[in-house]
């Protein structure tokens, strides 16, 4: 859904329906947009939040391709995916390989799965012990970060301000993990983005974004020693092997990305065996979030983008 947000219709869901595709935007489970379930009750069940990176790529994106393909009649589909988007494609393309085959082109902006990190966000993840942090935070039921609505409502108050909005959210709390560009960001941005952000994520998933950084590994969840022999057979989590994902992938990396890192990006292009593009987009400063919210992005990134969309219709 963050795709969809900007202040200049600039988005890249509409540039992409404006020349002629037919355009499908997915909606990770967790947010305020998708909270839905059959049977638990987000606000309720502390299990509606047990999930984490692999389920989102497991279950819920064959049900995304599944769906447009019945109701459209089509036989493939292309995926643009940007940072997580990607794990999740990755995560599909490896452990549901017929899916491969529903695939015409998977566009992967700021390409994560080898979790190499710069800056601060780095600095965290060496710290904090996942699994601890993990064990212990369920103990105490806590299941999910900024489920706390007055802590979001203060946040947003914060990134609304007409001054010191864009110094308290941007350069203090915001480029030190991406990477800065403070010339791709007007001000009246942070309001927008205020609007819709932050969301509530499983703290599950973000205990497996540690996971990555911390054993420089692809793989499932770990659950500690004993309960991974339990589900997986073995005292370690298997890795998500990517010589699995063989459909068509475009990677684009931004080289100030501080999230999705360039070095990164190398390791996952060397293990993919069906790269037809890989791009490191020349702007020197472009960082993680300037694919989808940056002002520059029709001439530093959509020209890129649409020219290999041409290539592979």
């Amino acid at each position: 859904m963050h795709m969809d947000i900007n202040v200049k219709n600039i988005t890249l869901p509409q540039k992409t329906a404006a020349k002629g595709h037919d355009v499908w935007i997915g909606n990770t489970r967790g947010n305020d947009y998708s909270l839905g379930h059959i049977k638990l009750d987000a606000h309720k069940d502390t299990e509606y939040w047990n999930f984490s990176l692999h389920e989102n790529g497991y279950y819920d994106y064959p049900a995304f391709i599944d769906f447009i393909l019945k109701e459209t009649g089509q036989e493939k589909v292309t995926i643009i995916g940007h940072s997580q988007g990607t794990i999740n494609t990755f995560v599909l393309g490896s452990v549901r390989p017929e899916y491969n085959d529903k695939i015409n082109l998977f566009v992967a902006l700021a390409p994560v799965a080898y979790f190499k990190p710069k800056g601060i966000l780095r600095s965290i993840i060496d710290i904090v012990p996942a699994n601890m942090v993990y064990s212990e935070l369920k103990e105490l039921g806590i299941v999910q970060f900024y489920g706390d609505r007055v802590i979001r409502k203060f946040i947003q108050s914060l990134c609304t301000q007409k001054t010191g909005s864009y110094e308290i959210c941007w350069e203090t709390s915001i480029f030190p993990f991406i990477g800065n560009d403070a010339e791709s960001y007007e001000q009246e941005f942070s309001s927008v983005l205020a609007g819709h952000f932050p969301q509530t994520i499983p703290t599950k998933t973000v205990c497996h974004f540690a996971q990555f950084t911390k054993r420089n590994k692809f793989a499932q969840f770990d659950y500690g020693t004993a309960e991974n022999v339990i589900r997986y057979g073995a005292t370690t989590p298997p890795e998500y092997d990517l010589s699995n994902v063989t459909m068509k992938v475009a990677l684009f990396v931004g080289a100030n990305d501080y999230m999705a890192t360039i070095e990164g990006a190398d390791k996952i292009k060397a293990k993919l065996p069906n790269v037809v593009e890989y791009k490191i987009l020349p702007r020197k400063q472009f960082n993680h979030f300037d694919f989808i919210f940056g002002n520059r992005v029709q001439e530093n990134f959509y020209p890129y983008l649409f020219d290999v969309l041409d290539k592979y219709p």
